[in-house]
């Protein structure tokens, strides 16, 4: 195992899987009202497995055959983390956030009828539709997997590609898996807005260092 390239590929990955976009979000949701999480979670690790197999695997065979459009394309890759990181910094230091509400800490019985309520009323299916649809609709993700780890993961050594891949898929799975289960714990630190303007500044924080380290 290449454990340089495995770094690498988790290192990627986490600066963009660690936002709150609309996939994120739901996911969240869902796992503060604890409603169908395991699916939610299954279905999301595995469309990354997919898109960033794909993505490395893919990103490989065009740097081959099309070495100077790959690049610009990574290039292209590369203005997008740079101005959605100053987005995420513009946010943390712009008031006005959007929280998440939840239930006060003193009508815990309450929150976890309101809860149970929620999980028996969705639809497996629904849900089920729902989670593909931000996933495999999103062209976030796309972008995301096939051209900014993609193409990152085809600049790797042959021989280190695959653990680049395994790294990224690590981290996605890793991350989803606190998501959605993690959810009830963090969501009273959602509900101040200073958490939102924290969380953003990190993001932004982490995707400009990514930027500036693809830039080589």
């Amino acid at each position: 195992m290449d454990w340089l390239a495995f770094s690498h590929g988790a290192a990627l990955c986490a600066s963009l899987i660690v936002t709150i976009g609309a996939q994120n979000a739901f996911v969240l949701r869902q796992g503060i009202m604890r409603s169908h999480v395991g699916k939610i979670v299954l279905l999301c690790t595995v469309s990354d497995f997919i898109l960033i197999g794909a993505g490395v695997g893919g990103a490989s065979a065009l740097v081959e055959r099309y070495p100077v459009f790959v690049h610009a394309m990574l290039y292209v890759g590369i203005a997008y983390l740079a101005w959605f990181g100053m987005g995420a910094l513009k946010r943390a230091f712009k008031p006005g956030h959007a929280v998440i509400e939840v239930q006060g800490p003193g009508s815990a019985a309450s929150a976890s009828a309101s809860a149970s309520a929620s999980a028996d009323s969705q639809r497996a299916l629904s849900v089920v539709l729902m989670t593909l649809a931000l996933t495999w609709l999103n062209p976030h993700v796309y972008l995301d997997t096939f051209l900014l780890i993609g193409t990152a993961g085809a600049r790797e050594l042959p021989s280190g590609r695959v653990a680049f891949a395994f790294g990224a898929m690590a981290v996605s799975a890793v991350w989803f898996v606190l998501l959605g289960y993690g959810a009830r714990v963090l969501a009273p630190l959602f509900r101040r807005a200073t958490a939102w303007r924290i969380l953003d500044g990190a993001i932004g924080s982490m995707v400009l260092l990514i930027a500036v380290t693809q830039l080589r």
